[in-house]
């Protein structure tokens, strides 16, 4: 999450989000324990909802199939269901034409949905943000993430929390005091990809004072609970540091993800952003190729070793041309 890596020269938390690209933001999933059901639960209780998905669908377009989705949400909606009326939001956010009602759930006074308000904010927050169906506004993400986030409510969009912690350390000016803060709470609400971001801002001393110990410690429990980017992060640091066979064994469990798959797969599970997750791939190959070509905790293979860089340049270009500048000045 955090965009920083771990060298000096190497891109801060600024740079590592190029050209002013925008983030490939996800969607914010349902709450948890919403009215105490599961959304699993809810289509066994309501089985029609999602009987037409026993059909054979190969008699029907995507565009027949979202109409029959939105025929049996806006069934339930005439009887009530606060829950119906959410994930029909969710559905339009999905086509670019969910702002109204994500907007609608965002103020409304009814109690029924006040539950489903966060998660829509993130939402909306998102299409300010990337410019999805509405006009690209940053001053109005920033609003609704804050809302969403709700000072920290463990309860709130934990992912506008984490988000918050992004924005705040790639706008212009940056804050990364308020980055720092936005990824101390979602981390301590469990967030993953927070908590390796941490990791890197301790590392650099950015929005807090530098601090190594604290630094290893959420990048370790982050890379063990699956954040490929701070698995990345530590195979750059064991490198730096001269453990060579932990860097060799430790870069090729990481290196040999399968892009293709492992990527979406990862990022399904994790929550993380598949960006973070190429660049963490990328970097593990580049230093898993070093080893290699070196002969460093590992035995020498050149030919293995341009496997390796291929695919770091593969994965991620920039990245990899970055780590090839720093290899010509030999700070690698």
């Amino acid at each position: 999450m955090c965009s920083a890596v771990m060298t000096e020269g190497n891109m801060s938390l600024k740079e590592n989000t190029h050209c002013g690209d925008r983030m490939k933001l996800t969607s914010e999933k349902l709450p948890p324990g919403l009215c105490n059901t599961s959304l699993s639960q809810y289509a066994a209780k309501n089985q029609k909802f999602f009987q037409w998905r026993k059909e054979k669908t190969d008699h029907y377009s995507h565009s027949k199939l979202v109409d029959k989705a939105l025929q049996l949400l806006n069934e339930r909606i005439r009887r009530g269901d606060a829950m119906a009326c959410f994930l029909r939001g969710q559905l339009y956010f999905e086509e670019k034409k969910g702002v109204d009602y994500m907007k609608k759930i965002v103020d409304s006074p009814c109690p029924r949905v006040r539950h489903l308000k966060f998660a829509a904010a993130y939402n909306l927050g998102r299409a300010y943000y990337e410019g999805q169906g509405v006009k690209r506004s940053d001053e109005e993400a920033e609003r609704l993430w804050l809302f969403a986030a709700d000072n920290g409510n463990p309860k709130a969009s934990v992912k506008a929390q984490s988000i918050l912690g992004l924005y705040y350390s790639t706008k212009e000016p940056r804050d990364l005091e308020k980055a720092f803060y936005w990824h101390s709470e979602a981390c301590g609400n469990g967030n993953l990809e927070s908590q390796g971001a941490l990791g890197l801002m301790y590392f650099h001393g950015q929005g807090i004072h530098q601090d190594t110990e604290a630094a290893l410690q959420c990048l370790r429990e982050a890379a063990e609970r699956g954040n490929v980017y701070a698995q990345g992060t530590l195979v750059e640091y064991y490198y730096k540091m001269k453990f060579f066979t932990k860097c060799a064994a430790f870069s090729k469990r990481i290196a040999d993800y399968d892009e293709a798959h492992d990527i979406p797969m990862i990022a399904r599970v994790t929550d993380c952003l598949p960006e973070f997750i190429n660049k963490g791939m990328a970097m593990a190959s580049f230093y898993h190729a070093r080893c290699l070509q070196l002969g460093l905790g590992i035995t020498k293979d050149e030919a293995t070793a341009k496997h390796y860089y291929s695919k770091a340049c593969r994965l991620n270009p920039t990245l990899a041309d970055e780590l090839h500048s720093l290899l010509i000045l030999q700070r690698i």
